[in-house]
């Protein structure tokens, strides 16, 4: 069930009704919200409910089993606790793999064979990747890692570590929540909150802005320069900007229609995006694009590596292998490989070069006109980045970055009017919204409300009368 269609868009309001004419049970609340869940996420494919109901029941039962040894051996990470937690990381990770890099490593291990001679051939498994393995794999393994590190106790409400699992607005495609922010507001009562309602309902229509103006509009002219054999140096570069704002719109536009969804129920969720294209470092990027990842990776993987504490080369290694595993958990494809050893670079260039640059000013004109130039050179290193991720073979791929170095063609300014159309709106806004410091749009007190109400009016005509049809995420992939 997609946030875009005519089904959600019935399927929203009863639950709503539903949920709140509970208010005075939350345990009903979340036995509906369970329901609902398992609805929403049934919708794909029935079949999908087992996985989800298999990986709730593991670690509900090794959450539980996993304390009661910690709290036996006062807090020691005995053998047994040990094999709790690999229990979970067996069972999760085992899953993930089988369903989302089976083929593909089949597929490059006979390749490898193939390179010193021998002959094999790849055998394939006719599966269908589940909807959102990979963000709710994530997050269950946060649950019981978070347990055996004693920053959590576990619930023995079965239930609501259900609803924690599958709650439907953020299952598909994140934010990734962590049980000790998600759980204790499934636990306690929810109370019906007009003003977070109007911000939920605010986050709604925002993202649903985003995801059928601008994202759903540019993708046409994005599939067609990169279904081109032989796209121009301009195409290529078109292709690059069309496709970032596309894939931020799509999924930011999913997050936000998640937390507005949320808030409506009295929940929060976790912002997930900051003006990701104003940052002016990598390292900055990644505190502003897909957070929820990005700071998963940080408390599960980078730092456990070693993090920056064993400095030089170390340090490097650690962030090279957090962000190439950062990019196979996107797709199970060598382009996503690469992706990710491309941002590992990008932070590890960063990282070298930082303390030998001169230091720009930091107030005043120049201090503004510094960051405006690192903001610029950043997000042109970011498309090349996206050209990596959209790009649909190796092939393709060095045929657009060739075009990059070598001119090709001519220019064609027609091939931009997309962008002026659909993105320029949408940086306006957030331009708006960067200036007065707030991530929504009816928080800018400074504007008069007529001001607000038409630029809502044009952003309601827009999204009705020229918005794309019904699109599915780019995400729901992942």
């Amino acid at each position: 069930m997609l946030f875009n269609s005519f089904e959600f868009a019935l399927f929203l309001p009863v639950v709503l009704a539903a949920y709140w004419s509970l208010r005075n049970a939350p345990r009903w609340q979340n036995v509906l919200l369970l329901v609902a869940s398992y609805v929403f996420y049934g919708y794909w494919d029935w079949r999908f409910l087992s996985l989800i109901g298999f990986s709730t029941l593991v670690d509900y039962t090794v959450g539980i089993q996993l304390h009661a040894e910690l709290q036996r051996s006062e807090g020691h990470k005995t053998r047994a606790a040990r094999r709790w937690l690999l229990t979970s990381l067996v069972c999760n990770l085992g899953l993930l793999g089988f369903f989302k890099y089976f083929n593909f490593f089949s597929g490059s291990f006979s390749a490898l064979l193939a390179q010193v001679g021998v002959e094999a051939d790849p055998f394939y498994l006719n599966i269908v990747l589940p909807v959102g393995i990979s963000f709710y794999t994530f997050q269950t393994l946060s649950y019981t890692i978070d347990i055996y590190r004693g920053q959590m106790k576990p619930t023995r409400d079965l239930v609501t570590f259900a609803v924690y699992v599958a709650f439907f607005p953020q299952l598909v495609a994140g934010p990734i929540e962590r049980a000790r922010v998600l759980l204790p507001q499934l636990m306690e009562r929810r109370k019906l909150d007009w003003v977070q309602m109007s911000d939920g309902a605010h986050l709604i229509f925002w993202g649903l802005f985003k995801k059928v103006f601008v994202a759903d509009n540019l993708a046409p002219y994005v599939n067609q320069i990169f279904a081109s054999p032989d796209p121009t140096t301009f195409e290529v570069v078109v292709a690059a900007y069309a496709f970032a704002f596309q894939i931020y719109c799509d999924f930011s536009g999913y997050s936000d229609v998640a937390r507005g969804c949320a808030k409506c129920m009295g929940i929060e969720l976790m912002v997930n995006f900051r003006y990701p294209y104003v940052a002016t470092s990598p390292s900055d990027f990644w505190r502003r694009w897909h957070i929820s990842l990005s700071t998963w990776l940080r408390d599960y993987l980078y730092i456990p590596l070693g993090g920056n504490r064993m400095g030089g080369w170390m340090t490097y290694r650690n962030l090279a292998l957090t962000m190439l595993l950062g990019g196979l958990w996107h797709g199970s494809t060598w382009l996503f490989v690469v992706w990710g050893a491309y941002q590992g670079l990008l932070l590890i260039v960063h990282r070298l070069t930082a303390d030998h640059l001169p230091r720009a000013p930091s107030e005043g004109f120049g201090g503004r006109l510094a960051t405006f130039v690192k903001v610029v050179v950043l997000f042109q290193f970011v498309c090349g980045g996206w050209l990596i991720f959209r790009a649909e073979s190796i092939g393709q791929l060095w045929t657009m970055t060739t075009a990059l170095v070598v001119w090709t063609g001519s220019i064609d300014w027609s091939v931009a009017w997309p962008l002026v159309q659909f993105a320029l709106p949408l940086c306006l806004l957030e331009g708006l919204l960067g200036l007065s410091k707030t991530d929504e749009l009816h928080r800018v007190r400074w504007l008069p409300s007529y001001v607000l109400a038409a630029i809502y009016a044009v952003l309601f005509y827009l999204l009705v009368f020229r918005g794309a049809a019904a699109q599915t995420f780019i995400y729901f992939q992942f």
